[in-house]
This record gives C-alpha cells, sequence and structure tokens, in this order.
C-alpha cells in the first residue's frame, strides 16, 4: 500500500463549514483511489486539516481530484467553501488543486491539478474530458440574455440569489450593504426628506439637512461649486473624465466668435485654437431624447456643448456653453461674461446632462455591462485550469451579483435612476446606451490609445490621465509576463480553440458583432491577446474605480450634479435669477434619494480586495506568483508616488491610488 496525504484547506468566511460527511477520489495517470471518507464530524471554517487516502499502488501523475459532500441522516444540509486541497504523493511530489467555490449539493465535482494547461497541452484523456465536462456544465449554469435592445448581453438569471453561490456576495458583503441601506433611508425618512416633494427654498436648507454627511472633497465641492475653475476640473479629474478632447476647429453647430469670448493676454479664440489650447465636451449622445417625468412633473435633460479654454497659468476655465445641439434664436450661447444666474444656470444643466452621460455611458455601460460579458465569457469558455482563466478570475468578484441588484434597485421599474433622473424613462434610457455602444471603440477602451485620440497627452492637472497611464502600463507589464510565460510564440495563440471562442463570445455578446470597433474577433498573436487582457483588467478594475469612487464626492452637494432638472433651459438671456435656480433643481425628495444612493454606491466593503492583491491562489507554478509578487510591489510604490503628490494640491486625485482600486467591478 501507498499512502496520499491530502490536506484540506476551508476557508474562513462566515459559514463556510460543514458537518455533512465529505468523500475525496484521486485520479491520475495510473488509476484511481477508491473514493475515501475524510473522517472529521465537523470541517471548521478556517481550518487545515490532513489526512491519509490509501492506494494498493501509485496513482502516477494526478491529474484531478473528485469531491463529494452528503447529508447524513439528519444532519441538515449546508454548504462548504473550500479554498484548495494539497496532495503529498509516496513520491513526495506535492500537488495543489485551487477550488475556491462553495460545495452545496450532493453531486460529484472535479477539480484539476493547479498547473496551467491550454487545451492542446492536454495529454490525457482523463483530463481531455473533466476539460470537456467542466465547460458544458458552466454552459449549461451561464447563458446569455438580451435585457435591453442595442444594449450588451448579460447573464441569464432570475435576481442575484439565483447567481452560483460563488458569484454572490459575501455574508459579510451582504449584511453591510442591507444595513447601510437600511439605516441611511430610515435616517431620511425621520427627517421627512423621503416624502416631501416640496422645492428647496434655499441653498442653505440643503446644507442644513446634509450637514455632516459629507466627505472633505463633497464639503469643497459645497463650498466652491459655483467657482468657474472647479466646473472645468471636473471634466479631468471628476466622475467622468472621459469626454473632453482638444478641439482645433469649433463643431459647425457651435457657433462661437472671436467677439463672444474674452481671452487673455491679447490673443483671441482663433488664434488659441491653432495653437492647441481650446478643449471641447459635446454631449451629443443626449440629443432630441424626451426627459423622464418624476412624480407627475416633467423634466428637463439637455444635450449641451461646453468649450473649454486652458490659460497660460494651466488653468483650465469654460468660456462658451451652448445648451442645445442645434443653434437658433432660442438657443443663445452664454458665456461668464452673462449675468452670474444665466452662467451659472447655464452650468448647472451642463452638470445635469453629465450626471446622466457618466452614469448610463462612462459607467454602466464601459464599466459595469462590458465587465459583466467579460465575466461570462471567461466561465463560459475557459475552465479553471486555462492560464487566462487563472490571470482573469481574480477581476470577476461580485460583478454579476451588483448588477443583477442594479438592474432592479437602479434601472429597473422601481429603480431609483428610473424614477428620479431626467434619463430615466426606458426610451431615453435605452437610446442612450444604443447610442454610446455604437460609438465605443477598442481604442477608447485602452487608455494610452484614448488619450492620444482625444489629444490629451500634454494638457495639465490631467490626473486621471497620469495615474491611469501608469496603471495600465504596470498592468500591462504583468499581464505580458504571464502570456509569454505560457504563449512562447504566435502559433500557440492562433491555435488555443478555447481562446478563440472566448473572443468572438466577447465580440458578439458586448459589441453585437460590430466591426467597426475594432474589437478582436480573434486572436492569431500574442501582442494582441496582451494588449486585450490588459484592457480587460483595466475595465474592471481602474476604469472601474476612476469613475465610481468618485460619485459622492462630486454629486454628495446636489446642485453641483443634479440627476434631473424641473424647468426648461433658458431661452433667452436675462430671465434667470435665484427663484429659477431654485425652482430648476430637484425637490427636497429626489435629492434625498440621489444622495443617498451616490453615498452608497461610493462606500468601500470591508472585504474589499485592491489591485494586485490574490487571496486566491488560482497559479501553481513559480513564476506566474512571482509576477503577480512583483506587480503587487509596482503598484505599491505607484501608490507612495501618487500619496506623495497629493500633498502638495488643493483637491487630491485619489481614485486611481491602487489601494482604492478593486480588484474588481463590486460595486
Amino acid at each position: 500500500m501507498v499512502d496520499y496525504e491530502v490536506t484540506v484547506y476551508t476557508d474562513d468566511r462566515v459559514n463556510a463549514s460543514t458537518v455533512n460527511p465529505v468523500h475525496i477520489k484521486l485520479v491520475g495517470t495510473n488509476g484511481d483511489s477508491e473514493r475515501t471518507w475524510l473522517k472529521s464530524l465537523i470541517i471548521f471554517r478556517g481550518s487545515v486539516t490532513t489526512y491519509t487516502v490509501s492506494c494498493p499502488n501509485s496513482l502516477g501523475h494526478l491529474v484531478l481530484i473528485e469531491l463529494d459532500k452528503w447529508q447524513f441522516f439528519l444532519l441538515p444540509g449546508d454548504a462548504w467553501f473550500l479554498n484548495k486541497v494539497e496532495i503529498k504523493s509516496p513520491e513526495k511530489d506535492i500537488y495543489i488543486f485551487p477550488v475556491y467555490c462553495w460545495i452545496n449539493d450532493s453531486e460529484t465535482h472535479r477539480f484539476r491539478e493547479g498547473t496551467a494547461l491550454k487545451v492542446f497541452d492536454e495529454n490525457s484523456s482523463i483530463g481531455q474530458y473533466a476539460r470537456e465536462q467542466e465547460l458544458s456544465q458552466r454552459r449549461a449554469d451561464y447563458r446569455w440574455n438580451s435585457y435591453y435592445p442595442g444594449t450588451p448581453h448579460a447573464i441569464k438569471a432570475d435576481g442575484a440569489l439565483s447567481l452560483p453561490d460563488e458569484l454572490q456576495f459575501s455574508f459579510t458583503k451582504t449584511t453591510e450593504i442591507a444595513f447601510s441601506t437600511a439605516t441611511g433611508l430610515a435616517e431620511l425618512q425621520l427627517k421627512g426628506l423621503l416624502d416631501n416633494p416640496e422645492n428647496w427654498e434655499s441653498l442653505d436648507d440643503i446644507n442644513d439637512v446634509f450637514r455632516h454627511k459629507g466627505t472633505p472633497l463633497s464639503d469643497y465641492v459645497q463650498e466652491h461649486w459655483k467657482e468657474d475653475w472647479l466646473f472645468a476640473y471636473q471634466f479631468l479629474n471628476g466622475g467622468n473624465p472621459t469626454l473632453i478632447r482638444r478641439c482645433k476647429t469649433l463643431p459647425e453647430n457651435f457657433p462661437v466668435t472671436d467677439d463672444m469670448v474674452f481671452i487673455p493676454d491679447g490673443s483671441n479664440l482663433s488664434q488659441e485654437l491653432t495653437q492647441g489650447n481650446i478643449y471641447l465636451s459635446d454631449y451629443k449622445n443626449l440629443d432630441g431624447l424626451p426627459a423622464n417625468i418624476v412624480q407627475g412633473i416633467q423634466q428637463y435633460l439637455t444635450a449641451p456643448l461646453v468649450l473649454l479654454h486652458k490659460r497660460p497659468d494651466d488653468k483650465l476655465m469654460p468660456i462658451a456653453i451652448q445648451l442645445k445641439q442645434t443653434p437658433a434664436e432660442d438657443n443663445p450661447i452664454f458665456l461668464p461674461t452673462d449675468s452670474t444666474y444665466d452662467w451659472l444656470t447655464a452650468k448647472i444643466f451642463v452638470r445635469s446632462a453629465d450626471f446622466s452621460e457618466h452614469q448610463l455611458n462612462a459607467h454602466l455601460l464601459r464599466t459595469h455591462l462590458l465587465a459583466e460579458v467579460f465575466v461570462v465569457s471567461l466561465l463560459r469558455n475557459l475552465p479553471m485550469v486555462h492560464p487566462l482563466y487563472k490571470l482573469l478570475i481574480p477581476h470577476t468578484r461580485y460583478t454579476l451579483h451588483i448588477n443583477e441588484i442594479g438592474r432592479i434597485r437602479l434601472i429597473g421599474p422601481t429603480g431609483v435612476f428610473t424614477n428620479f433622473a431626467a434619463a430615466g424613462g426606458r426610451e431615453t434610457m435605452l437610446k442612450i446606451m444604443a447610442r454610446s455602444l455604437s460609438s465605443i471603440t477598442y481604442r477608447s477602451l485602452c487608455i494610452p490609445d484614448d488619450i492620444a485620440d482625444r489629444d490629451l497627452q500634454d494638457v495639465p492637472n490631467f490626473y486621471y490621465r497620469d495615474d491611469g497611464l501608469q496603471l495600465w502600463n504596470i498592468i500591462f507589464k504583468f499581464v505580458q509576463g504571464v502570456i509569454q510565460y505560457y504563449y512562447k510564440n504566435d502559433k500557440k495563440v492562433a491555435r488555443d480553440s478555447e481562446l478563440q471562442t472566448w473572443i468572438a463570445d466577447i465580440f458578439e455578446h458586448a459589441f453585437l458583432s460590430q466591426p467597426q470597433t475594432g474589437i478582436p474577433q480573434r486572436f492569431t498573436a500574442v501582442p494582441e491577446l496582451v494588449k486585450f487582457a490588459t484592457m480587460v483588467i483595466f475595465t474592471c478594475s481602474c476604469q472601474h474605480a476612476a469613475v465610481n469612487n468618485g460619485q459622492f464626492d462630486f454629486c454628495g452637494w446636489m446642485p453641483n450634479t443634479p440627476a434631473t432638472l424641473q424647468r426648461p433651459p433658458p431661452t433667452e438671456k436675462g430671465t434667470t435669477s435665484e427663484a429659477t435656480m431654485l425652482q430648476t433643481l430637484p425637490p427636497i425628495n429626489v435629492t434625498a434619494r440621489g444622495m443617498a444612493t451616490a453615498w452608497l454606491l461610493s462606500r468601500q466593503s470591508s472585504d474589499f480586495v485592491p489591485l494586485g492583491h490574490y487571496p486566491e491562489e488560482h497559479f501553481s507554478e513559480a513564476i506566474p506568483r512571482q509576477l503577480q509578487k512583483e506587480f503587487k510591489v509596482e503598484l505599491d510604490r505607484l501608490s507612495i508616488t501618487i500619496n506623495e503628490r497629493n500633498k502638495s494640491l488643493e483637491i487630491p486625485y485619489t481614485y486611481l491610488d491602487p489601494k482604492n482600486v478593486e480588484n474588481s467591478v463590486a460595486i
């Protein structure tokens, strides 16, 4: 007889223990062990327990293990979260089997030895069969559904709780979200805010109600939100840094002339355009769409064009705003030289439009919905033993769960966005997302290409660009190291049929098979795969952090970023006042719900996993594990650099500090 030393690592999360009998079977190239009971009355959470499995002869190279957990007589059925199994063979070889999932049924589950294998590397019929069975089961579990025409497809599920257990929030995260939501809404209810449809009587009233509920930056925004420099700053480093671009030629529908705008130091608009000092933000995606009706009152949504000027002191300042796309007498171009409330009202309409563009395009579409396709495609097409699965699976945590919640609580029929945002009407919301998807290009998802295409390489004080490019380069280096370890040449990439099915699935279900996006439809070379995998990781971690984490900072003070507006935009100058501004802003209950939602979505969970941290050990080989360590070291260095820079900034830019970037779209 020969003995195999089997060590079982149970996770330390809540409810990870089991009282049910667990059995294991070892499968090797020379045969199988008997199905063996792991003799424990209880396998406790956080435990590391060693057992012995005896066999008449050596099983050869271990290929997989089979695990099952059966309900025993009157004992309750329970779920067991197993991290990994480590086996020491009679030949003293160590085999590691990554698991990292809940086992809560009486089925037999197969898990592969941890060495990454591409499909053409399988040299045993046992391994090939297990690979095929795993993908067959995954494709049955993870099916596609088209929720909204013209938008990326999503997982077919009946709510978050119908998802497989390992894709759901932890007990900790579920409890925290439920508690935060309940206490926040209860406080607003006690203050009489949730049911009060009246308009605000003054800005001081808003301040009085939400005093001591802000962040340092939201308090700063409250103090400075009327100032032009902060209005302009948000195009670079606010919640939506993806729209602004350099402007060398004015759009035909934005007829700003030299004599309209004041340019300091004796220059003029034409000269500044030629010298590259003019920038444009164009909200054309919102053009011509009906605004929502909120609480029986028609709301208003504009599609502004905003012209900004980089002054000799490197400060970006707005110089002209047109609130609708088509020039007309009743669509004036507003200027900083106009009356205080004309100019402030124009900026408020821009900020409200930015809320819609940010939430539906930059945030929902370009991070949440694309990430969902990346997750589902990964689970459907790449088995756990595939090297790209091991590379990308940490960046899928909680994404499907949070998206299922969002489809109900945010953009569902009773959702906050649906019922209280200007762009919340179904027709308008879908049209904005469809227009946005049709305008997405592969280059726009890769920050080096996007910055170049928007011609923003040298605009000063652009911290989203500075930090984002450094993060991209660090991720790229890590991804390149891992992929080149497994794919020594282009032929191996082209030969990997699972890889080709994965990218074809993404092209179809994320980008609706639109070739103008430039998204690869297959991979033929190592550099193509490296760039695409870098984009996936960057989108699911860094880009989401950039457009998510500052929501309360910039939306917490509602007048800076109103979700909706109750009066139409002014059609002539000299018709605005403080009273008309207050009548235009959302009423009390809409403000309360919007601010509560922004606060909740900006909170960091206690089980937050930062970029570069890998609590689950999917790689077994030394080189990928070393690359992970080096990746974390480089991220830590960048974090130190960013923190040093931020000490000298009036507004520290923290959203792309690696310590604040979650590994996945998880909130």
